[in-house]
């Protein structure tokens, strides 16, 4: 780049704006970072959650087995569930999953003639892993979302630190050191030109 003041000018604006512009990236990865810990601890919650209810569900089932046979023809009876819908939500421009149930009462599809307080049991604590296994898979997809979020967000914060700003710091610092040296070389021309404007009025 040729060193000229303008240049100077236009590259430490350039530099200013690379400055900002890897400060905001570290904040935002850092903001999302935050944001995916805590869903990493809700998941591995949910995750427990899921397994005590599953473990309590098959449990739940198997007892109702024993007591009713096996209940395949009244399981067909329960319907497909129709109530889940996906919605998004911006963390730090990154678009993340919201799975949503319709928050309907768990109300048995079989008759009651046929069935018991075991098969009652089981079908609310199948109905409750319903819910969690929902939740899980709306933290999980999020978590991994958020992840490949962190992942560019610092790889274009590394560009910036360890090549943008370098190569335009050290662009700078060639221009200044350039028009500085012009400045001296110019001062001493003129002083020069002084020095032999006053032996010439001398020798006048």
């Amino acid at each position: 780049m040729f060193p000229t003041k303008g240049n100077l000018i236009n590259t430490k604006k350039s530099l200013d704006l690379a400055k900002v512009g890897f400060e905001l990236l570290d904040r935002k990865r850092n903001i999302i970072v935050r944001e995916m810990m805590a869903l990493i601890d809700r998941a591995e919650s949910l995750q427990k959650q899921i397994d005590g209810c599953y473990e309590q569900a098959y449990l739940a089932l198997q007892r109702a087995n024993v007591a009713h046979g096996v209940v395949g023809d009244i399981a067909a009876s329960v319907p497909v569930e129709t109530g889940l819908s996906l919605s998004t939500r911006s963390v730090m421009g990154v678009e993340i999953p919201m799975v949503n149930l319709d928050p309907r009462p768990v109300q048995p599809s079989y008759g009651f003639m046929s069935s018991s307080a075991l098969l009652d049991e089981a079908y609310i604590k199948f109905d409750r892993v319903k819910k969690l296994t929902a939740e899980l898979a709306e933290v999980e997809n999020s978590v991994y979302r958020l992840a490949t979020a962190v992942k560019k967000t610092q790889k274009r914060a590394n560009a910036l630190k360890n090549l943008i700003i370098p190569r335009l710091s050290s662009t700078v610092k060639m221009i200044a050191d350039s028009l500085e040296e012009k400045e001296r070389e110019d001062f001493s021309r003129l002083k020069v030109i002084k020095a032999q404007k006053r032996l010439a009025e001398q020798d006048d």
